[in-house]
């Protein structure tokens, strides 16, 4: 996805302007087009929410973490805790 005006973008969908990610509008109208409805979507995020921690889910996909909470809970995950903070060291 890298192009002219983002050769070395850091963004998975980078956008038409320098630095900025693909409008989640547009991203949602290509989805569509190749084929993968909103339902697949919406059942994506759930299995991941059943595999992660919903804070994780949340910061990798750009949702709130009340977003991620709510749907973890609608899927009847098991994450109920999360330690927040720097893992790393």
């Amino acid at each position: 996805m890298n192009t002219a005006t983002n050769p070395a973008s850091r963004w998975l969908f980078p956008g038409r302007r320098t630095g900025q990610p693909l409008g989640s509008h547009h991203l949602s109208a290509l989805l569509n087009k190749v084929g993968i409805p909103t339902a697949a979507r919406g059942a994506a995020i759930r299995q991941q929410l059943l595999e992660l921690p919903a804070p994780v889910v949340a910061d990798a996909l750009g949702y709130h973490d009340k977003t991620t909470t709510r749907l973890l809970k609608e899927t009847g995950g098991t994450w109920s805790r999360y330690a927040q903070g720097d893992h790393t060291r």
